[in-house]
């Protein structure tokens, strides 16, 4: 990772993290998931810092490191007895939200313009309507949000938000701040009664812009979803267990439907950048 910076960041509290940066442009705050660093999160990264400047915190593990069961098995028993990771909890936002929103208004300071975009996936998918609910992020991009773990029938619905940050977040999507959701049909950690909870919160999708084989896609004044197929005998043979969207779901083929997707997420951040 020698083509990017780093610095270590603190929130004024006892926590420091080192945060990786590449790019120019409008600041987005790219937030790993449970694998954690993974080589294919650089990789987006990257992608991302040819239209802007990409902040990279080092949440937990190392950087660039591939997936492995061992790391993983690993992350998630220490992720799941974590004072700053509520993996359970239905109602209540991750304490990290803290650090990370002292992250985006350091962001927005340093590249300037109107606010900062926001993408969380997996682990962090949720944490990206906990930060819209401060006045710096002007751009969210929920990717296969998963907390709470999905271990109740309400556990699969819940946000795994607290109620002041979703009023907060709502009066910021009311006023003008619009959310970008992504995930497989068929994903299990992230499961569809997870976006049912965001069009009952952040209003239906009115418009249907493209419902096909590949790609469900629909806007409305405040909630966008991309639900890409992954059911048995889908036109591009994506796998039924795939859930990272923008990362190990990703293909490089332009006419992928994650191809397009991702597109649809520049193309959303540099929309909100432009207003």
């Amino acid at each position: 990772m020698e083509d990017f910076s780093t610095f270590y960041f603190s929130d004024n509290s006892s926590s420091k993290r080192l945060v990786y940066k590449k790019g120019s442009g409008p600041a987005v705050i790219l937030m790993h998931e449970l694998p954690g660093m993974i080589p294919e999160c650089v990789d987006l990264a990257r992608r991302l810092a040819e239209n802007f400047t990409v902040y990279m915190p080092l949440l937990f593990g190392e950087p660039d490191k591939p997936l492995s069961a061992l790391g993983m098995a690993k992350y998630t028993a220490q992720l799941c007895i974590s004072k700053e990771f509520y993996c359970f909890a239905k109602n209540k936002s991750s304490p990290i939200t803290d650090w990370l929103k002292a992250l985006c208004r350091h962001g927005k300071q340093e590249c300037g313009g109107q606010g900062v975009g926001v993408i969380g996936m997996c682990l962090t998918g949720g944490f990206a309507l906990s930060l819209m609910a401060d006045d710096s992020v002007i751009a969210p991009v929920a990717s296969q949000p998963s907390l709470p773990f999905g271990i109740t029938s309400t556990h699969k619905k819940a946000l795994g938000i607290s109620p002041d940050d979703l009023q907060n977040a709502k009066e910021r999507a009311n006023s003008g701040v619009p959310i970008l959701a992504l995930r497989f049909s068929e994903d299990s950690i992230s499961p569809p009664e997870k976006f049912e909870t965001l069009r009952q919160e952040f209003g239906k999708e009115t418009d249907t812009i493209e419902d096909s084989a590949e790609l469900c896609w629909k806007k409305g004044t405040v909630l966008e979803t991309m639900v890409v197929n992954s059911k048995p005998n889908n036109p591009y043979s994506i796998p039924q267990d795939s859930h990272a969207v923008l990362t190990l779901g990703f293909s490089s083929n332009p006419e992928h439907p994650t191809n397009r997707v991702f597109k649809r997420v520049v193309e959303f951040l540099q929309e909100q950048f432009e207003k």
